[in-house]
């Protein structure tokens, strides 16, 4: 994990060596409402050779329908069963400790409400009717009223589930506020952190898991501390594509557990051989600084960078300063 193929390995065509790609939504297939170019394409080519498509997204204010739908408009292959969320994974967390039947004070929009209710579990509104846990999901318009709900069924002792702590969410105007952000509310309130259900937590992945029968899979996202992290943490391969929140200074500065096992401008990628050829490409440690010389693709300079300043750093990271002459070069 955590590493970019040498040219020594030898080439193939991504996706063939892949079962099931676990896609992430935002920053990987669309941006808002519109689709990142190229992305339904490469989808449907990639379903055409055979691999599983499941969309695992931490955004838990759609449901898997209304998800599908817009993929499709979009021009991607998908069904709602193709759909994976943070809701689902969330609800079947608490289900299990719980078992069906028991109430939920859900925090968030039609989508957590609905995978609440398909898991078994009864969704209500207000700390009076003492539920045992709150489950909290990024929602337009959620209110003070509600997290002021969410805040003294905490303090009554409900546990406190949040359906992933993204800090913030890629769209066609730029970052937005996150769930990771406004579950700082209740917990700030109450003093007490959440149970994380969406990546880079495991329940996830293994609803993921779980619900595409998965056997080699490749998580394919645009975030290192969720995608990439998660995928070190279930110990699959990885593919990070740079359509999203993650940049080139990210990739040459992450620690171990946030390094991909492959990087990529965008989703054609995966029907492209990879390793493609870097000749023309050197990377060098000099001075306590990430050189990088010669010409070509973009991508393949970056490739060549990473592998440097990964090896450079071991089980460490190198500060923003030690890889800008690196990206000097890139720009």
């Amino acid at each position: 994990m955590g590493r970019v193929m040498s040219e020594t390995e030898g080439g193939r065509v991504l996706v063939e060596g892949y079962d099931t790609l676990l896609l992430d939504l935002d920053g990987v297939v669309y941006l808002g409402s519109r689709a990142v170019p190229g992305a339904p394409e490469a989808l449907v080519e990639a379903e055409k050779r055979g691999a599983r498509l499941a969309y695992v997204t931490n955004n838990a204010s759609r449901t898997p329908a209304a998800i599908a739908t817009h993929l499709r408009e979009l021009g991607a292959p998908a069904r709602p069963e193709d759909v994976v969320t943070s809701a689902q994974a969330a609800a079947r967390l608490i289900a299990e400790r719980f078992g069906a039947g028991a109430e939920v004070l859900v925090v968030g929009g039609t989508g957590l409400r609905m995978a609440v209710r398909d898991r078994g579990l009864r969704p209500v509104s207000t700390a009076w009717d003492e539920p045992v846990a709150v489950v909290q999901g990024i929602a337009p318009g959620i209110s003070y009223g509600l997290l002021a709900e969410g805040t003294l069924a905490v303090r009554q002792g409900a546990m406190f589930v949040a359906s992933n702590g993204d800090s913030t969410m890629p769209t066609g105007r730029g970052e937005l506020p996150g769930n990771g952000a406004m579950v700082r509310v209740i917990a700030a309130a109450t003093g007490v952190e959440p149970v994380y259900a969406g990546k880079p937590a495991p329940p996830l992945h293994r609803e993921s898991m779980l619900r595409t029968g998965a056997v080699r899979p490749l998580v394919v996202g645009d975030r290192l501390d969720t995608d990439i992290e998660g995928a070190t943490n279930a110990g699959v391969d990885s593919l990070l594509v740079l359509t999203g929140v993650a940049a080139a200074r990210d990739l040459l500065t992450v620690g171990p557990r946030h390094r991909p096992t492959y990087v990529a401008e965008d989703l054609s990628a995966l029907h492209e051989e990879y390793p493609a050829l870097r000749r023309g490409w050197r990377a060098r440690w000099e001075d306590g600084h990430l050189h990088l010389d010669g010409e070509g693709a973009w991508i393949e300079g970056l490739r060549t960078a990473c592998e440097t300043a990964w090896a450079v750093a071991g089980e460490g990271r190198l500060d923003a300063d030690a890889v800008q002459p690196a990206l000097d070069r890139l720009t």
